[in-house]
């Protein structure tokens, strides 16, 4: 008889068949390509994300019709847009994760990129309302301010998701970036104030310099394999040690890459660049091969090899810290490189 493989996993306290999760992209805003994702196998899948820009925005607007023309006569009313105009990129979002939870039988997770509270807490619990199983906050923020300590950010961080998770019932995942002094200290402060999830982490997008035109120019790269080495270096050192789930996004293209994530201690792989280069029946192949792999190498299921080469339980630990930077330095050898 065939082997049986157990691709399932857990993430956020959610049941995933498998721990392939397509995450926020330009893909995600059309329906039919969500059911697409369903179709070739996908776990979960992570909508495209509402912008804090985008709530301001709403809220700007309506203190402008709400504060406009008070002391004026009842043709002031007029100045109120109507509904069609009035719909506002929010309500576009709430209305797209309602259409989203009644056409697909796995897990949506709803998105908020930002970094101040704002009207992140009414939304958060909007979508919830809407239907979404979890929420991923997507924290990008780059400070620029001398005056602003690495303290005083952690704190805004540990703040902002404490307001979330006191205002949701269902599980809040949070996107970081790499760039902490700390970083297994905050992610164990974070899980402390409600976070259950980590994604590690938040890619930044680089701008470049046009030297000709003198124009600072945005530049979308695509993120590649080689990428995926920082996100799994930490989430081996942080699992076992923070209570919070862990999902791996940034370079997954493969389903070495997707073993590498799991070996490492990710509940679940994210990938996105994939898609948008391959296309979304790239996720059937991927699961084909995961599968394949596994049986090959005689596991039975993902859990089996969860955090199998996590820090806490390499033969080497050392491999994840200093000890092996001269390690690779004095390995390394010109001629090879050259030849």
């Amino acid at each position: 008889m065939p082997q049986t493989i157990d691709l399932s996993t857990r993430y956020l306290g959610l049941a995933l068949k498998n721990p392939l999760v397509p995450s926020s992209s330009p893909l995600m805003r059309e329906i039919g390509n969500l059911r697409q994702m369903e179709d070739a196998g996908a776990g979960a899948v992570v909508l495209h994300s509402l912008f804090e820009e985008q709530i301001n925005a709403e809220w700007q607007r309506l203190d402008h019709f709400l504060t406009r023309g008070t002391n004026s006569y009842g043709e002031a009313l007029s100045y109120f847009p109507n509904a069609p105009e009035y719909r506002s990129r929010p309500d576009d979002y709430l209305e797209h994760l309602r259409k989203a939870r009644r056409a697909l039988s796995i897990p949506v997770i709803a998105s908020l990129n930002g970094v101040s509270s704002g009207g992140w807490v009414t939304y958060a619990r909007d979508m919830e309302q809407a239907g979404a199983d979890a929420l991923e906050i997507n924290l990008y923020f780059l400070p620029t301010d001398p005056d602003l300590s690495g303290g005083a950010v952690e704190d805004m961080y540990a703040e902002l998701v404490a307001q979330v998770t006191r205002t949701v019932k269902i599980p809040v995942a949070v996107k970081l970036s790499p760039f902490f002094s700390s970083l297994p200290n905050l992610a164990r402060r974070l899980t402390r104030v409600g976070a259950r999830g980590l994604v590690l982490f938040n890619r930044f997008y680089q701008p470049d310099l046009d030297v000709e035109k003198l124009e600072v120019v945005p530049r979308l790269v695509l993120s590649d394999s080689d990428e995926l080495r920082l996100p799994l270096r930490w989430i081996a050192i942080l699992y076992g040690r923070v209570t919070a789930d862990l999902a791996l996004t940034t370079g997954v293209r493969t389903a070495e890459d997707v073993l590498k994530g799991l070996m490492a201690g990710a509940s679940v792989t994210m990938l996105a660049s994939e898609l948008l280069r391959q296309g979304i029946p790239r996720l059937d192949e991927i699961l084909s091969d995961l599968e394949r792999w596994m049986i090959e190498h005689e596991y039975e299921s993902v859990n089996q090899m969860l955090g199998s080469m996590s820090q806490i339980k390499c033969a080497a630990p050392a491999a994840f810290e200093r000890a092996n930077y001269m390690r690779v330095l004095s390995s390394y050898k010109p001629e090879e490189h050259f030849a």
